[in-house]
């Protein structure tokens, strides 16, 4: 896609000074909005001239006609290669993290920031765009794996994992590193369901989707007022999965500072 090419977002959101401010930003990143009030005009415009163009879909968490999870649900059924972004209320991570779960690629906390819109419709863009071969495997895999169901008859894969189900056992981080689509998200499952910790929570990150002056904040929360825009006490994704297992991906696009972050708890 070129620079100049406009790409299409559809805004689900019936607040009209959000949805202005919303179209404002991401026109300024070459996005052109088109606007859904309820959850049953967002499900029609699919069917649209406009819906078939789609580049992302952004929702507000409280969405007129349905809960935003079962929302995204029904939108992933329908265009599974469509990102699906979630705006959400600072502190409001029970939402954000059902969303996530629904087929959500990322989520925007409000009030909305411009350069943490302009990022995530980006990286989204690009994501919609390496949907086919690239297609991460975990897309594509409608249940976790366990390690022996996970099929490769090569000498090193069949060693990496072995050491993967050894290292599944321990407390200690791991690291996984591969090419997009090889299945590092599939492994990272397969870890997690083989681990002492696998009925604790399994928290996903993408840290390349956060702005590098919010992920601090998404890791390890703040309290209200620690810095503006901090309306609420916000508890950190790292404290949420406390006893289970946080899977940071796309770490390599962390700030310098933070690279050095990534655990499983």
């Amino acid at each position: 896609m070129s620079d100049n090419e406009t790409r299409l977002l559809m805004l689900v959101d019936d607040e009209p000074a959000q949805c202005r401010l919303v179209s404002a930003i991401a026109g300024r990143a070459g996005w052109r909005t088109v606007f859904a009030r309820d959850a049953e005009t967002a499900i029609a415009m699919l069917g649209t001239q406009d819906g078939m163009m789609l580049d992302a879909i952004l929702l507000d968490q409280w969405v007129p006609g349905s809960e935003s999870a079962a929302l995204i649900s029904e939108l992933k059924s329908r265009r599974p290669a469509l990102p699906i972004l979630l705006m959400t209320a600072m502190g409001s991570n029970e939402s954000a993290i059902e969303a996530m779960r629904a087929g959500a690629s990322d989520y925007i906390i409000k009030p909305v920031a411009a350069e943490r819109l302009i990022a995530a419709l980006s990286l989204a863009s690009d994501s919609a765009k390496n949907f086919g071969e690239l297609q991460p495997l975990t897309e594509k895999i409608t249940q976790t794996l366990e390690f022996e169901e996970i099929i490769g008859s090569a000498p090193a894969f069949r060693t990496a994992l072995a050491i993967a189900a050894k290292a599944a056992r321990s407390r200690a981080p791991i690291y996984i590193e591969g090419e997009a689509g090889v299945g590092k998200e599939v492994v990272a499952d397969a870890i997690h369901a083989a681990s002492p910790r696998a009925k604790q929570p399994f928290l996903k990150v993408n840290c390349g989707a956060i702005a590098p002056n919010l992920l601090d904040s998404v890791l390890f929360g703040h309290e209200k007022d620690a810095f503006a825009g901090a309306f609420d006490r916000r508890i950190g994704i790292l404290q949420q999965a406390e006893g289970g297992t946080v899977f940071l991906d796309e770490v390599d696009q962390m700030a310098r500072k933070l690279r050095s972050v990534w655990c499983a708890c």
